[in-house]
């Protein structure tokens, strides 16, 4: 397959990558400088609140939001009776000064290895997976109470950014990536990640990483990436990412909370280190400055790589050029049409993400039954696609077309196991329900890429809806019979859209007028075209024309 890579940072306020396959959208990551990205970086922070029903903590970290720390994130060196002393909380973890040490114990079991090719949470689960062994530590977690106390330090991580009011996630599980390793202080020991399925590569790398002895307490997980990698490529990583964390550790003991102690790269380099692979046969970049940062990127790190590093010169915007600016344009739209006269709607809501599948003109030579399940077949890889395009987090519910067949579902549930395989966010696919309904559920790191570009209407609230002229016309009239019951007011202005005035106008005309003589009262209806449809605001006076309160 033919990959290529495409960032255009022509515009200073946002950068956007796609990630293109025989000539297809694979992927997409947009950026902007307005929007705050946590995601990564460590900070060393106080604990402000402790609260034990939830068995959580609250950090300050420095932000201006309080991030979220639960005991399931909490690294067992914090547990110490009386609090958490900073100072000797990380000692163990600390790399030493030379490249000696004794050789770390490899773990190869399905129990002990994580997956270090994910984004930060899954980086961050899967060291909460590996715990290192400390002696005589308990295994049980204590509560929370009793480990950390107000005004504590702690070295965090964010693995997860804040949504609507909560603030973001933090863990004490650090993890810091590499090309090709990921170290993992206190992890004490070198793990593999499981997506290398091969033994024959398991052992290789399990061999290099014993011979380039890592510093005794620390810990490594070797990425996919590092495949195929020479001792050589693989000792130069090690030591840029021990020469970090000597960094960090420092910057930890010299500064009080809140601080921020480590920043995590640029999307531009983040990507590459992240995505880059062999089958990647070019990158292509659209300004001078970015393109000189991701070369001494390449050149530091896999310099035999970097010829495939280019600049776009043409006059032509990279992004039109290869035809996506329409494409991008269709990830933001609720109805996404398939191949064959199908299509696919999605509906995001606050709890959950709803994916519908209508087969539309869709048509095979067989049975109902077999249409039906060609149908999901092709909509379970494009709704695989929509989700990376579209960043969609959280509980998803997929409605295929109804198939009686059991072959067909197991079928149609596979084919959505495989088109998620790419996918670098944790995800989880229940079997078919007995409503025909595919439960599952992705890894959600940050707002989807509709949250980050869009903001709700502010005529509808988001809903999509307003009333019509009718509604709020009946509104006004019900709101006028409760001013009969005031004896103070005179006159009454009502301010609504042009539409609604309209039909109050002439619709109600005769009610009013009745109004108007039962209670002794002016009436003035006033439309505006520059409201909102749903605008409604009264004006009342009294009889020596003062202003009084309505309603």
């Amino acid at each position: 397959m033919k990959q290529e890579m495409l960032i255009n940072v022509s515009q200073p306020e946002e950068c956007r990558i796609a990630i293109m396959e025989d000539g297809i959208l694979e992927e997409l990551y947009v950026e902007r400088t307005s929007q705050d990205n946590y995601v990564g970086n460590i900070y060393k922070g106080r604990i402000v609140n402790i609260e034990p029903s939830i068995q959580a903590a609250f950090v300050d970290f420095g932000v201006g939001r309080n991030g979220f720390l639960h005991i399931s994130d909490v690294e067992p060196q914090y547990y110490r009776q009386g609090g958490l002393d900073p100072d000797k909380a990380f000692e163990s973890a600390e790399p030493a000064s030379g490249r000696s040490g004794e050789p770390v114990a490899v773990e190869a079991d399905g129990d002990t290895e994580g997956d270090a090719d994910g984004d930060a949470d899954a980086r961050q689960r899967s060291a909460a997976r590996r715990r290192p062994r400390l002696g005589d530590r308990p295994r049980v977690k204590p509560p929370i109470q009793d480990i950390l106390r107000r005004g504590d330090e702690v070295l965090v991580q964010v693995i997860k950014e804040g949504f609507g009011t909560k603030g973001p996630t933090l863990s004490t599980y650090i993890s810091i990536p590499g090309r090709y390793l990921v170290l993992m202080p206190p992890l004490g020991r070198v793990g593999i990640s499981k997506k290398i399925d091969d033994e024959h590569d398991r052992r290789v790398l399990r061999d290099i990483m014993l011979e380039l002895k890592p510093p005794k307490g620390v810990g490594f997980v070797v990425r996919t990436a590092g495949t195929e990698r020479t001792k050589a490529e693989m000792a130069r990583d090690m030591t840029y990412l021990l020469r970090l964390w000597k960094s960090i550790v420092r910057r930890m003991r010299k500064y009080s909370a809140p601080i921020d102690i480590y920043q995590e790269s640029d999307m531009i380099i983040r990507t590459i280190r992240d995505m880059f692979t062999e089958d990647v046969g070019r990158i292509l970049i659209d300004e001078p400055a970015a393109y000189e940062r991701a070369r001494e990127f390449l050149e530091l790190v896999m310099p035999k790589y970097a010829p495939r590093l280019q600049l776009n010169e043409g006059k032509e915007p990279l992004i039109h050029r290869y035809g996506l600016e329409e494409e991008i344009g269709r990830i933001h739209q609720r109805k996404v049409p398939l191949k064959g006269g199908g299509s696919i709607v999605i509906d995001q809501t606050e709890a959950l993400v709803a994916i519908d599948v209508n087969s539309g003109s869709f048509r095979t030579e067989k049975s109902a039954e077999e249409n039906a399940y060609q149908m999901n077949l092709i909509a379970a890889k494009e709704i695989a696609r929509q989700l990376r395009l579209r960043d969609l987090g959280g509980v998803i519910v997929n409605d295929f077309i109804d198939m009686r067949r059991e072959r067909y579902r197991r079928g149609v549930e596979k084919a959505l196991h495989d088109a998620m395989k790419r996918d670098r966010a944790r995800t989880k696919i229940l079997r078919t329900s007995p409503f025909g309904l595919v439960e599952m559920t992705r890894q959600r790191i940050r707002p989807s890429l509709r949250k980050s570009i869009f903001r709700d209407c502010p005529t509808c609230t988001g809903t999509g809806m307003v009333k019509t002229a009718e509604s709020m016309s009946i509104e006004v009239m019900r709101t006028l019979q409760l001013s009969a019951t005031r004896g103070d007011i005179a006159r009454l202005n009502v301010t609504v859209h042009d539409e609604v005035a309209t039909w109050i106008n002439n619709r109600k005309r005769r009610e009013m007028a009745q109004f108007e003589d039962v209670v002794h009262m002016q009436l003035h209806v006033v439309g505006r075209e520059s409201v909102s449809p749903e605008h409604l605001v009264f004006e009342a006076w009294d009889s020596n024309g003062r202003l009084v309160r309505f309603p």
